[in-house]
C-alpha cells in the first residue's frame, strides 16, 4: 500500500544491504507496465529488438540532442521512459543518453511478461 517513493526506498535499502553497494530501483505500477505495452511506438518490431529504458524522471526534452553513439537505433520518449528500437540488437549498440540519464532497460518481451504478472 506504500507509494512508489517509499517502495523504492525500502527496496534500495534491502538490495544495498544484501549486495554491499548502492543499487538503483525503478518502480512502476501494474497499470503503468500495461500502459507501456499499449503505447509501444515500435509494436510492429520484434519484442527482443525493442527496449524500454526505465528512468526516475522525465527524459531530456531534447532527447535527440542528448543521444550519443547513435547508429541505426530509433527512440521515443515517454513519461519516465525511453523506448528504443535496436535493429541490430541491444548488445551491439553504443547508444547512450548521457551521464545524467540514469536508468535500466528491459526488452519488450520482458516488459509484457512483467505487465501480465503484475496484473495477476
Amino acid at each position: 500500500d506504500d507509494d512508489a517513493a517509499k517502495v523504492k526506498e525500502i527496496l534500495e535499502k534491502r538490495l544495498t544491504d544484501y549486495a554491499g553497494k548502492k543499487m538503483e530501483v525503478f518502480v512502476r505500477t501494474a497499470r503503468e507496465m500495461r500502459d507501456l505495452v499499449d503505447i509501444n511506438p515500435f509494436a510492429n518490431q520484434p519484442g527482443n529488438k525493442v527496449a524500454v529504458h526505465f528512468l526516475d524522471r522525465k527524459p531530456p526534452s531534447d532527447l535527440k540532442g542528448a543521444a550519443n553513439g547513435v547508429q541505426d537505433e530509433t527512440f521515443e520518449a515517454a513519461a519516465k521512459e525511453i523506448f528504443v528500437h535496436y535493429p541490430e540488437g541491444m548488445g551491439r549498440s553504443k547508444l547512450s543518453f548521457g551521464k545524467d540519464v540514469v536508468g535500466t532497460a528491459r526488452n519488450m518481451n520482458t516488459v509484457a511478461k512483467l505487465a501480465d504478472m503484475a496484473s495477476g
